[in-house]
C-alpha cells in the first residue's frame, strides 16, 4: 500500500470502531454521562457558574492544553505518541469532551444528532469527486 492508501484505510478502520462503540452505546451512554456531569457539577454547587459563555471559554482553555501536546511536532510524530504523552493527551480530551458535553447540555442540544446533521452538510459541502485528497476550504472547490 502507498502512504497515502495506509492513512485513509487506517482513517476507515478507526471510524467504523467508532461508529461501531456510539452504536453499542449511543445516546444513552451520552445521557449517562451528561447526567453524571451534572450530579458532579450539583454536589460542588458548580451550576452558577457554567453559563454558556464560561463553558465556552473552558473549552478554548482545554483545547489549548490539549494542542500544547502536539506543538512542534512532525505528522509523523503526532501519529506515534509515546506512552506517557498519549496518556496526557487522553486526560486533555476527557477534559475537551467534559466541556462539550456540559455546553451541549446548558444549550439542549443533543450532541450526536447535531454531529451527524453536521456531517451531512459537510458531504454537500464537500463532495467527493470536488473534495477528494485536496484541503481546500468548501469555497475554493471549483
Amino acid at each position: 500500500m502507498t502512504n497515502h492508501k495506509q492513512i485513509v484505510y487506517h482513517a476507515r478502520q478507526r471510524a467504523v470502531r467508532v461508529a461501531e462503540s456510539l452504536a453499542g452505546f449511543g445516546s444513552i451512554y451520552v445521557q449517562e454521562l451528561i447526567d453524571r456531569i451534572r450530579a458532579f457539577d450539583l454536589e460542588r454547587q458548580w451550576g452558577r457558574y457554567h453559563s454558556p459563555k464560561n463553558l465556552v471559554m473552558a473549552l478554548a482553555g482545554e483545547v489549548g492544553e490539549l494542542i500544547e501536546h502536539f506543538q512542534w511536532l512532525t505528522q509523523e510524530q503526532s501519529r506515534h505518541l509515546p506512552a506517557a504523552k498519549k496518556a496526557a493527551v487522553e486526560e486533555e480530551i476527557g477534559d475537551v469532551t467534559l466541556c462539550l458535553l456540559n455546553l451541549a447540555d446548558q444549550l439542549g442540544v443533543d450532541i450526536l444528532e447535531a454531529a451527524g446533521r453536521k456531517l451531512e452538510r459537510n458531504k454537500e459541502k464537500y463532495p467527493v469527486e470536488k473534495a477528494k485528497g485536496r484541503a481546500d476550504k468548501y469555497t475554493e472547490l471549483q
